[in-house]
């Protein structure tokens, strides 16, 4: 049994696939990035300010829409083969950013010490967003802003239905990724103050993963 609870052979089965899913990860998203996502991120980073968190950067499909001029760029990602292409790729993009080994549910900020925290596809994998959400309501300073891309449960009840359904089998397929998660709820439930939120499509991707959400969420400088 490994350390964890987990047989020994699931945990190499489920590291084999972690590394597997890091080298498909960009073919995957090729055709959605090309279909709108690309802008999207562009328009979304174009707000980014002040000493800024990236919570699960992944490959660093977000370095190329950063602006110039940022008090620093920490890229976070806890995933070890998703990391080590985020590292290949920073160094291409030869942008000043630090790569850490961290996990959105403990970010190793000391409170109000961040002004932009950037999640794009993250709030959808991890396990338990709330914890998440507060660790992000920590960091940031009065004021600091979430900026957020992700997809979301549809409110179509056919797609709906179709996302409860399979999100078993892509939750095993996307690395936990959860494609029926109400997350635009949650960050309206975490205290944050919710500003310019749009709906739009993921073009070229699954139908069970295209409803997105992207907008701002400001902490509060009471």
């Amino acid at each position: 049994m490994s350390s964890g609870g987990m047989p020994a052979a699931a945990v190499e089965r489920s590291d084999l696939w972690a590394r597997v899913f890091a080298v498909l990860y960009d073919p995957l998203l090729w055709v959605g990035e090309r279909a709108g996502m690309g802008a999207r991120r562009r328009d979304l980073l174009g707000r980014v300010r002040g000493r800024t968190v990236e919570l699960g950067s992944g490959t660093g499909l977000n370095l190329g829409y950063y602006p110039d001029g940022l008090d620093e760029l920490i890229l976070t990602e806890p995933e070890a083969a998703m990391r080590a292409r985020l590292a290949r790729r920073l160094r291409r993009n030869r942008r000043r950013a630090r790569v850490l080994d961290a996990s959105a549910e403990q970010l190793p900020f000391e409170d109000e010490t961040v002004d932009t925290v950037v999640s794009t596809l993250v709030l959808c994998t991890v396990d338990d967003p709330d914890p998440v959400l507060r660790e992000i309501a920590r960091v940031l300073r009065p004021r600091g802003q979430l900026l957020f891309l992700e997809h979301v449960r549809s409110k179509s009840p056919r797609l709906a239905y179709w996302q409860d359904r399979l999100a078993g089998p892509w939750r095993r397929f996307a690395e936990g990724c959860h494609c029926n998660r109400a997350t635009l709820e949650l960050i309206r439930a975490c205290g944050l103050e919710l500003e310019d939120v749009q709906e739009t499509s993921w073009r070229g991707m699954p139908p069970i993963v295209r409803p997105l959400i992207t907008g701002v969420a400001t902490k509060s400088d009471i």
